[in-house]
């Protein structure tokens, strides 16, 4: 059992590292991840950075520095009518809103990801129900709904990523779905059965292996869709105020009238940095095709 469950962890490994090197051969891809990387740095080093440049105080602070001072050397993009520094805000925003954005753009991919490799693998009954129960998600008014639950339940970090993940994994179970159904019918899962592999063999070890270019581009896709979400509810006013994420601080300026009083750093930098964002993300998936897709590498056959 444990050599079986070796086999299938080494076949997973070894179909990434192949992913991978293969990635190198499109540009859009390397520029995408380029900016992605800077991005997710940006995020995941913002507690020090803010830390360094405010003395560990809180970035949220109010009174913290003098009012509506413009940029400088000290605060590159200038204080709010609040007194907080704005680039330390939208560092802040940033990182919650990758946060929000990986952890619901993971579940959805991991919920998709099973469902459509359940439907598509086994067929039958159980790919009917499954295939109708993701449709029905599909066609369910997805935003009236969000905006619905998220005025009216509490939400905290985990809260509100499960929310978003539950109306947007059924484009990755779609996907993933229609792959195995092309996958299953190659010459070498009927190979893999008749040298008495099991199911679950043939299911991680021939089959997964072949999908990870699509899981990549479904997570893509789910992150932009989370983040789109989130941001579109945030600036809306719903949502955990305790949560300061980019479209929460868009929101908060645009209901302060921001733009109006002069503080333009503090709408411009949040929205360039999710336009960079998605800019980025949809490299990678175009980036991707090009890849794995024959048919934009204008070639035929597998």
């Amino acid at each position: 059992m444990k050599s079986k469950i070796s086999d299938i962890v080494l076949s997973i490994v070894d179909g990434i590292q192949r992913s991978l090197k293969t990635l190198r051969s499109s540009t859009r891809l390397t520029i995408g991840s380029i900016l992605l990387a800077i991005i997710l740095i940006l995020g995941i080093f913002e507690p020090l950075v803010n830390s360094y440049r405010l003395g560990g105080r809180s970035p949220v602070e109010l009174g913290l520095y003098e009012r509506a001072l413009p940029p400088s050397f000290e605060h590159p993009l200038g204080t709010d009518m609040l007194g907080r520094d704005i680039l330390a805000l939208v560092l802040v925003g940033l990182r919650y809103s990758l946060l929000v954005g990986a952890i619901a753009g993971g579940i959805a991919t991991l919920i998709g990801t099973v469902i459509g490799l359940l439907a598509g693998y086994i067929g039958g009954k159980i790919d009917a129900v499954l295939n109708s129960i993701t449709n029905g998600v599909l066609i369910l008014p997805t935003l009236p709904l969000l905006m619905a639950i998220v005025a009216y339940v509490r939400m905290n970090m985990v809260l509100i990523s499960i929310t978003l993940a539950i109306f947007t994994w059924p484009w990755s179970a779609r996907t993933i779905r229609a792959q195995v159904l092309s996958l299953k019918e190659r010459p070498y899962i009927e190979l893999a059965k008749v040298t008495n592999l099991n199911d679950i063999e043939i299911v991680f070890k021939e089959i997964f292996v072949g999908l990870i270019p699509y899981i990549m581009v479904g997570l893509s896709f789910s992150v932009i869709g989370c983040i789109i979400a989130e941001t579109s509810l945030r600036m809306i006013g719903l949502g955990p105020a305790e949560i300061p994420t980019l479209g929460f601080i868009l929101g908060w300026a645009m209901t302060y009238g921001a733009l109006a009083q002069g503080y333009y750093t503090l709408v411009l930098a949040p929205a360039i940095l999710l336009i960079l964002l998605f800019i980025s993300l949809n490299l990678i998936n175009v980036g991707l095709d090009e890849v794995f897709n024959p048919r934009l590498k204008k070639i035929t056959g597998l």
